[in-house]
């Protein structure tokens, strides 16, 4: 469902996935250079004020995965890789090796020397390899932005009056885009699990970002532990290797399906994402086979209020009762297919606490049942229809929202989104909290 989602995104012209071999990605600060590797300025991309500034993203070439050892992204990095100066750090902590600073470098220059022609003689990267070349920090350090290169942010490259990035030129991209094709082929072949056709499949998947709880770095749905181990697979089979098949082998997936996944799940928990709902520790996430607005009202309806929109959860909700009561679900996508998927942090993985497929039509009249099961009279300038998370907070104690049980919060969800009854434990922790408080009121 999320490899076709991908495919549908890439039909929207609004808001359409980077395209394989390509990511989305914050760069605070880009080297402008001319046509002979000069530099001209350093851009900062951030807007915002103090510690919420935030870095405008651009598509740049898909990251490498971090390890313990070098390995340099194509045309964008860290300060340490792209510049090779050290990351600043606090009284205490251990100064980075300026060897292995060095070494990064030269990794990072390596890689844009590996590109083939055409994108090696396309002037862009002429002048990115004869700025890394030439340049001096003692040049870098007389600008404005120097404390903050010490930081070790991620930088990336443009020429002098242009408006896109040189990992962005025409020939470049293309090129990019090829030798992602030409990799992935080289791969061991199998039979994808998703297209059904013979692919080189993929040893390692790219991280999932924006899971509540779950390393900031990122972690992995499907992840085996590590190879076979021993000389030429020799000696006993590890339980993890199922078969004697090792890493992603155990459940293959084509090196371009596995980017149209995982580039869709980021996309959906992206930060300010429309379809994302956090609700205890389970980010949860919405989309349909083709564009409905339920993929966005049910967080509307389910999420926080909105300061600058109070009243737009009780307005989406009274319009999904209208269109229940009239028989049919507004804007006729009753019978679209629609996915639910929620996820829970578990160390370097990701658990899948609820997967669901249902209908628009049916899951509006799940979530009308709800409304309608939980109905109390009230005071007229009290909320209509309660929010997940207030009704959730008004059992919890000292009625704060921290304190809510991260099970009871998404068993709750699911229940009203599958048409369940609701979890035993809410029951128990509203008797509890009714218990602890002398006075019962509206939340």
């Amino acid at each position: 469902a999320l490899y076709d989602y991908y495919q549908r995104k890439q039909d929207d012209t609004e808001d359409a996935l980077p395209p394989f071999g390509f990511e989305w990605k914050e760069i605070p600060f880009i080297i402008e250079i001319d046509a002979d590797g000069r530099l001209v300025q350093i851009e900062d991309t951030r807007s915002g004020e103090g510690r919420k500034k935030q870095a405008r993203p651009f598509l740049v070439p898909q990251g490498v995965k971090k390890t313990s050892g070098i390995a340099s992204n194509l045309l964008w990095d860290n300060a340490e890789y792209v510049l090779a100066i050290p990351r600043k750090v606090k009284k205490g902590q251990k100064k980075p090796d300026p060897v292995r600073v060095l070494q990064q470098h030269e990794a990072f220059i390596e890689r844009i020397r590996s590109l083939p022609e055409p994108a090696a003689s396309d002037p862009g990267i002429v002048a990115v390899l004869a700025f890394l070349e030439n340049f001096s920090c003692r040049e870098l350090m007389r600008l404005s932005v120097w404390k903050e290169l010490r930081g070790n942010p991620n930088l990336s490259f443009r020429l002098a009056g242009e408006s896109e990035l040189i990992c962005q030129r025409p020939v470049v991209k293309d090129s990019i885009e090829r030798l992602a094709e030409k990799v992935a082929d080289s791969k061991d072949k199998g039979i994808c699990l998703i297209t059904g056709e013979e692919r080189g499949i993929s040893r390692l998947h790219p991280a999932i970002k924006g899971v509540w709880g779950a390393q900031s770095s990122g972690a992995n749905i499907v992840s085996v532990n590590n190879k076979i181990s021993g000389k030429n697979n020799a000696g006993p089979t590890p339980a993890f290797a199922s078969y004697r098949k090792h890493q992603g082998f155990n459940s293959p997936i084509g090196e371009r399906p596995v980017f149209a996944y995982t580039t869709a799940l980021n996309h959906l928990l992206r930060k300010g994402s429309p379809q994302r709902l956090q609700v205890g520790d389970s980010s949860t996430v919405f989309w349909a086979e083709k564009r409905t607005d339920m993929e966005t009202d049910v967080v509307d309806i389910f999420g926080e209020l909105k300061k600058d929109d109070p009243d737009r959860q009780t307005r989406k909700v009274t319009t999904l009762f209208k269109s229940i009561h009239h028989g049919r679900y507004v804007g006729g996508d009753a019978d679209t297919r629609f996915f639910i998927l929620g996820l829970a942090p578990n160390a370097a993985r990701i658990a899948v606490r609820f997967w669901q497929v249902t209908t628009v039509g049916e899951l509006a009249i799940h979530i009308v049942r709800h409304f309608e099961d939980i109905r109390i009279v009230h005071w007229g300038k009290q909320a209509g229809y309660l929010p997940l998370l207030l009704l959730l907070a008004s059992t919890a104690v000292q009625g704060k929202e921290k304190n809510i049980p991260p099970n009871l919060a998404g068993d709750t969800l699911r229940a009203i989104l599958e048409g369940c009854s609701y979890p035993r434990t809410l029951l128990t922790a509203s008797v509890q909290r009714c218990r602890a408080e002398r006075e019962i009121t509206y939340p």
